[in-house]
């Protein structure tokens, strides 16, 4: 298992991921992909409203760049490290690519699909279960989120 000093390491490579998605307006939720060793073979961040695509979710981006990196769509030697818990496709897409160890930083009280709302990760029907590690730099996350919905929220007509 990584340590505390790695896991927020890579934390921090995920929320950079995060706040380049602001360029393009899009929710600041950002992901990365370490094989074995802990290099980095995938990134993503949202990218929803730059690409019009309700699936471009920034894991599902990780995940695809991670496939593609290793040339196999079974990635049972990462961790995915997310600023956000992801939510049910995510996390669907998490059991199919076979992916042993989750690491996310924020709660998402409202979709959350790894112990929150939801607990796909861990749901015994399936036939892959993933460890989950949460709150890694969860305030520094979270705020990302809170700070880009205030402004959000401010900016709206009304």
């Amino acid at each position: 298992m990584a340590t505390d000093a790695e896991l927020e390491s890579w934390m921090g490579l995920a929320l950079a991921e995060a706040r380049a998605a602001l360029s393009t307006q899009d929710v600041p939720i950002g992901a990365v992909v370490l094989d074995a060793s802990g290099h980095v073979i995938g990134t993503g961040r949202n990218r929803r409203e730059a690409d019009g695509d309700p699936t471009a979710h920034a894991e599902v981006l990780a995940i695809r760049a991670a496939a593609w990196a290793l040339g196999t769509w079974r990635l049972d030697n990462c961790t995915l490290v997310i600023t956000l818990e992801p939510c049910a496709m995510c996390a669907g897409a998490i059991v199919l690519a076979r992916i042993p160890r989750v690491v996310f930083g924020a709660w998402d009280e409202k979709a959350g699909a790894s112990g929150s709302v939801f607990d796909v990760l861990r749901e015994r029907r399936l036939n892959h279960w993933v460890e989950v590690t949460s709150g890694i730099r969860q305030q520094e996350c979270a705020g990302l989120l809170r700070d880009f919905f205030q402004a959000q929220r401010s900016t709206e007509p009304y």
